[in-house]
């Protein structure tokens, strides 16, 4: 807010600095200062005291096979999700993977290396398209979540918003199969009222997101199940189908990951 933000009200300061955890983050990122990258993603999957069950890690492509990946999720926790999946593809590929994330995550130091950072609203909005560019045609696998937001809960489910097409238009050209991940997790009930309340009133700032550190604190010591699906190949996204339409398409697949565990997921058939 620059010059503005002494405006704002002292009890309002005080009660976002509490929202947000301020103090207990702050403690985190000092004792965790010296970490980066993967090993900083992990020493906060121990610090939330995070269970993880993997399913589907051999669909997870070696490290060493010389081909790049789009690594694509569902996001339903706004923070957890992106620090396990981090955590996760990020040991299994010696940290070789960026993000393509807000850009605010840039502030965490430890996280900063492993990013992509956009945002498509300020002034860094006309560099984003070079910025993806940039990223695919690197030497990274990219991990993405194609909604953008976390999700919200819609007629009683639990969902991702709309996918965009980014992923697909981007894989094909840079010829990289993609990576079907599902995460199982939900935010407290109060988030997704707040979320619904101020889509119906027409509120564009993005309320909920101020909550989401506050969420990430409710699901300390919890578990979450994360299915990872087989590799979709890039020429499956051909014409018959808008890349709009094909990012629904393996978002369905996304969301039926979870079912087909056992009996071994298809890729998408046009």
């Amino acid at each position: 807010m620059g010059n503005k933000a002494r405006l704002v009200p002292r009890p309002l300061v005080k009660w976002l600095k509490h929202i947000v955890h301020q103090d207990e983050v702050n403690a985190f990122l000092w004792e965790s200062r010296a970490l980066v990258g993967v090993d900083w993603l992990e020493a906060c999957v121990r610090y939330l005291d995070l269970t993880l069950n993997v399913q589907g890690m051999e669909n997870l492509p070696a490290k060493d096979d010389g081909k790049l990946y789009t690594l694509v999720s569902n996001h339903p926790l706004g923070g957890i999700d992106g620090v396990a999946l981090g955590a996760i593809v990020g040991r299994h590929y010696e940290g070789n993977f960026r993000y393509l994330v807000n850009d605010l995550l840039m502030n965490l130091p430890g996280l900063a290396p492993l990013c992509i950072p956009i945002n498509k609203t300020g002034n860094q909005s006309r560099a984003f398209p070079a910025m993806v560019e940039a990223g695919f045609k690197g030497q990274q696998h990219m991990m993405m979540f194609p909604a953008g937001l976390c999700s919200r809960k819609t007629k009683g489910e639990i969902r991702d918003l709309q996918w965009t097409k980014t992923f697909v238009v981007k894989s094909v050209e840079t010829q990289r199969d993609v990576v079907p991940i599902h995460f199982d997790g939900q935010n407290s009930n109060f988030f997704y009222r707040l979320a619904n309340i101020c889509k119906r009133l027409g509120v564009k700032f993005n309320v909920a997101m101020l909550f989401l550190v506050d969420e990430m604190y409710k699901n300390r010591h919890k578990t979450f199940n994360v299915t990872i699906g087989k590799p979709i190949p890039w020429q499956t996204f051909d014409k018959s189908r808008t890349p709009l339409q094909w990012a629904q398409i393996v978002q369905d697949v996304v969301y039926q990951l979870p079912n087909n565990a056992n009996a071994g997921n298809q890729p998408p058939k046009p």
